[in-house]
């Protein structure tokens, strides 16, 4: 959900069973995507995330390892809502709300990120190879790998307005047309227009290894909790997230053992631009529960953050687990940026 108005204003191996498709016609055949463009992107380094104090590394059970100022002359690029990342980190794939991807190849100094090299982008595609031109039909803002590789595998890719989760191939040639979507529960037809699938995630250990699991970017229950769905044996089933703060939804991702991270959003003129990870037990993630999950980090305007809105996992070298945000700058590159921030995660408490 863009956020640029009120800005202005205020100046794996193999899967269970897939969840059920929609009964949409889908194609016999994937077709190819679109010859992929070239585009330049220049990337500035991030050394520290707080500003206040740059020598500061640690924060919680997380350990700054650096980011990146992202800026391109394509006037295509921006919007990033959504990425995924190869288990080594190195290839990159994004999706914009105004209907396009990216990928390239993420180069690293040490632990460190330092550019974004051979990058490519196209658009992405309607059933049949057909070019989507209507904002309602490309606004894709949510992303996971549900299985294979970014070099040859398959997508889900939640969009929102026309609300749906497609199931897209992805090969050397970037992401081609999708196969078909997702069923979705008839709650998800009380989703708002602009806050719908902001977090699409595939459960990749533990009991639920494999399920497919979904939050809306804004959609409160009786109690003024998040609504969500975890499809089990192909059937979607509704759960909810506690609602801290009044923050939204803008993404999750598993860890290996199949426990959920969840990037959380808030923004208001008063009070600037906030984000927030929660980190909910494998165990938990079951049919009727209210989740809450444990804050691992929670920051504001005093951090190198922005409109945080897409969120990765990968492995480092060394089997530690790497965490990746970036942000959607909402093509606002006045007042906005895009970021691409990485966090090494401990797996215990650690001190500021």
């Amino acid at each position: 959900m863009a956020i640029a108005t009120l800005l202005a204003a205020a100046l794996l191996p193999t899967l269970p069973t897939l969840p059920a498709r929609s009964q949409q016609p889908s194609a016999p055949s994937a077709p190819q995507p679109p010859q992929a463009t070239p585009i330049e992107i220049h990337a500035r380094t991030i050394d520290r995330f707080f500003r206040a104090q740059p020598e500061q590394q640690r924060f919680g059970r997380l350990r700054f390892r650096g980011g990146l100022v992202l800026t391109s002359p394509a006037t295509e690029f921006g919007g990033y809502s959504a990425i995924a990342l190869a288990p080594n980190g190195r290839r990159l794939v994004a999706v914009s709300d105004e209907g396009t991807w990216l990928s390239g190849d993420l180069a690293y100094e040490d632990t460190r990120p330092s550019e974004l090299t051979g990058a490519v982008f196209g658009p992405l595609l309607g059933l049949r190879g057909r070019r989507l031109d209507r904002k309602r039909d490309l606004d894709a803002e949510s992303m996971a790998v549900l299985d294979g590789t970014l070099d040859r595998g398959t997508l889900l890719i939640g969009l929102e307005r026309n609300h749906r989760i497609g199931i897209f191939p992805i090969g050397p040639q970037g992401i081609a047309a999708p196969t078909g979507f997702l069923r979705l529960p008839p709650q998800a037809r009380h989703m708002r227009s602009n806050g719908g699938l902001e977090a699409v995630a595939v459960i990749r250990g533990g009991p639920n290894r494999g399920a497919v699991i979904a939050f809306a970017e804004r959609l409160l229950d009786g109690q003024g909790n998040h609504t969500g769905w975890i499809w089990l044996q192909g059937n979607p089933h509704r759960l909810s997230l506690r609602n801290i703060g009044d923050f939204d939804i803008t993404d999750a991702a598993s860890l290996p053992d199949g426990s959920l991270l969840v990037l959380e959003r808030f923004f208001r003129i008063s009070e600037g631009v906030k984000m927030r990870l929660r980190l909910i037990k494998a165990a938990n993630l079951q049919p009727g529960a209210l989740l809450d999950g444990e804050v691992l980090l929670e920051a504001d305007g005093r951090y190198e953050i922005d409109n945080m809105e897409g969120l990765a996992v990968h492995q480092g070298a060394r089997g530690e687990t790497v965490l990746t945000i970036v942000s959607d700058n909402n093509f606002n590159t006045f007042l906005q940026r895009t970021l691409l921030l990485q966090f090494e995660l401990a797996p215990t408490a650690g001190k500021d």
